[in-house]
């Protein structure tokens, strides 16, 4: 009888490991974009090269997680002068700190709307971030949208200005296989 507990014990923990499934963002449709007021007009981004590990199943969300980055020197606002100075030391510094990090644990708010609970990684600063999204299926995997603030000044991201906001607005959009 012990036996048969600890075979029938196995077969579960293997079934629930199958359960959870690995993704890998895509990265060619993986984009973060964001908007940032400028001389009190909104001045739109994206940055694109997002990679990581996704591990997700609705029904497993203890089991569930988030390591994603994306590449900063593909930061692209359709002005090359500004791109080229988003990529400078006084912003996101690309050459010393190439990709922008979340991690995360996700959580139910209300049915298909759930919230990624993690840290975001910008200049080698780390801040707690709370993003809500969407997780809609797609092929063999999710399509992941979600939107956020961050206050660029907490990342040592520009300096102090009275002409650029330090508040931005991002919004994402992975789809993972």
């Amino acid at each position: 009888m012990k036996y048969n507990w600890i075979l029938l014990l196995v077969c579960m923990t293997g079934f629930s490991a199958a359960a959870q499934k690995k993704l890998v963002p895509v990265s060619a449709s993986g984009k973060i974009n964001f908007v940032i007021k400028n001389f009190g007009i909104n001045t739109n981004g994206s940055i694109t090269g997002v990679k990581g590990t996704i591990v997700f199943d609705k029904k497993d969300l203890a089991n569930s997680s988030f390591d994603v980055t994306a590449d900063v020197s593909t930061v692209n606002t359709a002005n090359s002068r500004r791109d080229n100075h988003l990529k400078a030391a006084d912003y996101f510094n690309a050459t010393q700190f190439p990709v922008i990090r979340i991690t995360g644990k996700p959580y139910r708010a209300n049915g298909d709307d759930f919230i990624l609970k993690g840290t975001i990684t910008m200049k080698d600063v780390t801040k707690p971030v709370e993003i809500p999204f969407k997780a809609t299926p797609q092929q063999n995997g999710f399509l992941f949208k979600g939107a956020f603030t961050v206050n660029r000044l907490h990342f040592n991201v520009g300096g102090k200005s009275i002409t650029l906001a330090d508040e931005l607005k991002v919004n994402l959009s992975v789809l993972a296989l």
